[in-house]
């Protein structure tokens, strides 16, 4: 998939993107408690015979230098799908935003971006989007957004800003958007892929899936 885009593009934009790709860590992010799923483990639920995860992972690694998986439990099980497994250093199921302390703390490169686990429909193009969105604003934060809907945990932010994140998360605060309200924000519009971001929180929404990809 990627690279079918990759090769709609220049060879100068290729070089670019390529570029771009290296300076980032992606992660993928598992580390819920699944409530509205019955507290199972979404990233690991079946759809059409594959763990969600492995949707995600399949189309998220080819964007990036470096992929991560957060998780809380199950580990030895997100291990077999060969990326290193990072664990939240905030206790008590703290949330996305505690996914993404984690990855921040862990990633080697100047960049990272996040995707849940239960959006197996992720844009190909994502990476991409966010990190040229994101340095032509100069800024600290880039966040997916369709119509007037943003989708926080589809962002790519600069490592710097984890000691922000750390305090703020330190301070009990857990909210994504009054998180990044105070970085310098560019939100990025996928008006023409709003599909990509439907997520899968329910065992009737899987089954849903399930079948409209059957049909």
């Amino acid at each position: 998939m990627i690279a079918r885009w990759l090769g709609r593009m220049p060879a100068d934009l290729v070089l670019d993107a390529v570029m771009k790709i290296e300076a980032v860590t992606g992660v993928v992010l598992a580390g819920g408690l699944g409530r509205r799923m019955g507290q199972v483990d979404k990233g690991l639920q079946l759809l059409q015979d594959k763990p969600m995860v492995a949707w995600v992972i399949e189309r998220l690694a080819p964007q990036v230098g470096a992929l991560l998986i957060n998780a809380n439990r199950n580990g030895e099980r997100y291990a077999a799908f060969a990326y290193p497994v990072v664990a939240d250093a905030i206790p008590d199921f703290a949330g996305p935003l505690a996914g993404l302390h984690a990855a921040l703390s862990a990633a080697e490169t100047p960049f990272v971006v996040t995707a849940p686990c239960d959006s197996p429909f992720l844009p190909v193009d994502l990476v991409f989007r966010l990190f040229s969105a994101l340095t032509a604003a100069d800024a600290e934060i880039a966040v997916a957004r369709t119509g007037d809907q943003p989708h926080p945990v589809f962002c790519l932010c600069r490592r710097e800003v984890l000691p922000h994140l750390t305090a703020y998360l330190l301070a009990g605060e857990r909210k994504f958007e009054r998180w990044y309200s105070s970085l310098k924000t560019v939100e990025v519009a996928f008006d023409d892929q709003a599909a990509a971001f439907e997520n899968i929180n329910t065992l009737d929404e899987l089954a849903y899936f399930e079948a409209v990809r059957k049909a």
